[in-house]
Parts: C-alpha cells; sequence; structure tokens
C-alpha cells in the first residue's frame, strides 16, 4: 500500500508538465506584449504624425527620437528602481516628492552655498548631498516597511507626504532658479542637461540593473520575495535586508532622477515631481512586471517607459489636450494590467 502511494505521488507531476507545454505559447506572447505595443505605436506615429516642410515625418526625425529618450529618461530612472521594489512585492509612492527635495537640495547649495571651492568640486558635493539625502529616505521607508512589517502602500504614502512637506518647508515653498553665464549652477545645468549624459546614464543604469537581476544572487533574492516571500524566507533568504536595500536603491535613483531634473528645468522647485510615481509605477506594468511580484525585466521596464514616451510625444505632436493624454494614459494602464490578469494560469 505504501509503495502505491509513492508511486502515485511521483506521478502527480506529470500533469502540470502537461498544462505548461500549452501555456509556454502564452507566457512567450505576454513577454512580447511590451514590444508589440511599440511596434504598435510607431507605425500609428507613422501614420498620424505631422510631415514637415520636406514631407518627412515628424516623428522619426532624429532630434524628436533623442528628444523623447531625453524626455523619458527621468521616469526611466526611476522606474529601473521600481522594477525592484514591485518585483519585491511592494510599492514606493514617494518617489514623485523625492525627486522634488533632491532637486531643490541641488539647486539650493548651487545657488545659496559658497563652499570656496572650484565649480567641479561645488557641483559635486551639492549632487553627493542630494543623492544621500535621497538614499536616506529610502533607507528608511524601507526600514520602517521590513522591521515594523506595516504595508508598503501606507508606508510610501506617508513619506510622499512627509519629505513634500519637507521640500516645501525647506525651500519656503519658492522655486531656487539657476543663474546665467559662468555662474556654478549655470555650468551644471548645461552639462547635466546634456543629452548625451541624460540618455546615457539612463542607459548605463539600464544594464546595471539588468545585469544584477539576472545574474547576480541579490537580483534572485529580489525575485523570490515577490515570488513567495514565505518561502524565501524558509529556503534562508534576508528578507529584512534585501527590502531595506530595494528601497534605499529606489531612493537613489529617484534622487539621480530629482538631480538631472534640476538640470534640465534650470531650477529646483519643490512641487514638481507630482504624479512621477504613477507614471513609473506604469511603465513598469506596462513593461511585464506582474504587480504581484516575483515576475518582470528591466528590458521590459525600458520598453514600457519607451511606450509612454512614445504616446505622449505622438498626442503633443497632434496637440491633444493634457486632460485628455491623462485620460488616455489612464485607459492604456488598466488594459496592461488586465491583459496581465488574463495571461495567468488558472
Amino acid at each position: 500500500m505504501q509503495s502505491e502511494q509513492i508511486r502515485a505521488a511521483k506521478a502527480e507531476p506529470a500533469a502540470p508538465k502537461r498544462a505548461a507545454k500549452w501555456q509556454s505559447p502564452l507566457a512567450y506572447l505576454r513577454r512580447l506584449q511590451s514590444a508589440t505595443g511599440l511596434i504598435g505605436l510607431i507605425i500609428l506615429a507613422a501614420i498620424i504624425s505631422p510631415r514637415a516642410n520636406d514631407g518627412s515625418v515628424v516623428f522619426f526625425q532624429v532630434g524628436n527620437i533623442t528628444d523623447i529618450i531625453r524626455q523619458v529618461s527621468e521616469i526611466g530612472i526611476i522606474a529601473l528602481g521600481m522594477t525592484y521594489v514591485i518585483l519585491s512585492g511592494g510599492i514606493d509612492l514617494s518617489v514623485g516628492s523625492t525627486l522634488a527635495l533632491s532637486a531643490s537640495i541641488t539647486a539650493m547649495l548651487l545657488m545659496r552655498w559658497s563652499p570656496g571651492f572650484g565649480f567641479a568640486e561645488h557641483i559635486v558635493l551639492a549632487v553627493a548631498a542630494a543623492l544621500g539625502a535621497s538614499a536616506a529616505i529610502g533607507f528608511v521607508t524601507g526600514l520602517v516597511i521590513s522591521r515594523l512589517n506595516i504595508q508598503p502602500f501606507v508606508v510610501t504614502l506617508a513619506t510622499m507626504i512627509g519629505v513634500r512637506g519637507f521640500a516645501r518647508w525647506l525651500t519656503s515653498n519658492t522655486n531656487i532658479d539657476f543663474g546665467f553665464g559662468q555662474d556654478v549652477s549655470a555650468v551644471f545645468s548645461n552639462v547635466g542637461s546634456h543629452k548625451p549624459v541624460v540618455i546615457g546614464t539612463l542607459a548605463v543604469l539600464a544594464l546595471i540593473f539588468a545585469f544584477v537581476l539576472g545574474r547576480t544572487v541579490f537580483g534572485r533574492y529580489v525575485r523570490a520575495i515577490g515570488d513567495n516571500e514565505k518561502a524565501a524566507a524558509y529556503a534562508g533568504v534576508p528578507i529584512a535586508r534585501v527590502k531595506v536595500w530595494v528601497y534605499t536603491l529606489c531612493g537613489l535613483l529617484a534622487g539621480l532622477a530629482g538631480v538631472i531634473h534640476a538640470a534640465q528645468c534650470h531650477q529646483g522647485n519643490p512641487n514638481d515631481g507630482v504624479a512621477y510615481e504613477l507614471e513609473a509605477i506604469a511603465a513598469v506594468v506596462i513593461g511585464g512586471t506582474s504587480l504581484s511580484g516575483g515576475k518582470g525585466s528591466i528590458g521590459g521596464t525600458i520598453l514600457g517607459t519607451l511606450i509612454m514616451g512614445i504616446l505622449t510625444n505622438i498626442l503633443r505632436l497632434k496637440m491633444v489636450d493634457t486632460n485628455v493624454e491623462f485620460m488616455i494614459k489612464a485607459v492604456i494602464i488598466v488594459l496592461a494590467v488586465w491583459a496581465q490578469s488574463r495571461g495567468k494560469p488558472s
């Protein structure tokens, strides 16, 4: 009797294997979801984009393409960190406020602080302070989530409100405009907003984060926690430590996006970055990362970011009202989540 039970237990996994064979084409199509959406948008752009005087399609002009990538760079950088957070089963609503604080700190230190150093040292110290503050926000957030076992949504919502308030208090709720000419802030803005610098930063970070996620133990830990936290704990994964690192990295990247934002906008504004967290989450989800955690990729997130950027560019080339633009994006996000839920095996 016992030997029959053992044979039956060994035979049980056969059914799931058959199911997996039938599911694999669907899984493959889900992985292509973002690429298909990107190709579809490019085709749509070719059809509806305005024409220049020489008859060329405005959308495909080199300047427009590089502008799209530069414009989505801030969201793209934040989305890299958000990918890790969502893969681990969490969420971070504080990244927009962190961006605003980072931009404000950068502007304050460049405009209101005279350390007596050269321009290079002054800029490095200002950027380091902004990044340090941003990483500290992420670190504290991760610590509260992992040690006090409070839902990430609640913690990051509170962080979003608190950091935004702190940024407004720090700057007296006013813009800090950069100078011109040979002013240190002008030099920083000219370098930091240069297209190759901005696009190159996003590209290098994407490669690094993709490598870490796909080729390192830390990356496997992040996926394992999001896939099944209890099983990961039983397997010896340091849950709390990984979560703290994930949120610290997300805060750091939001801070870096804030530095770039300050350079591109030529100012620090404590009210900037509103809804950036939603844009970043949308890019991650459209890129195929599951909101329940465990499944997703950096490549998908980059595709999702480009989809959002191209969509925005098409709508603005057609001079669509900004409010309508937001509504269209909302529908696309819902459709992306719906497609994920439809693709899950029953």
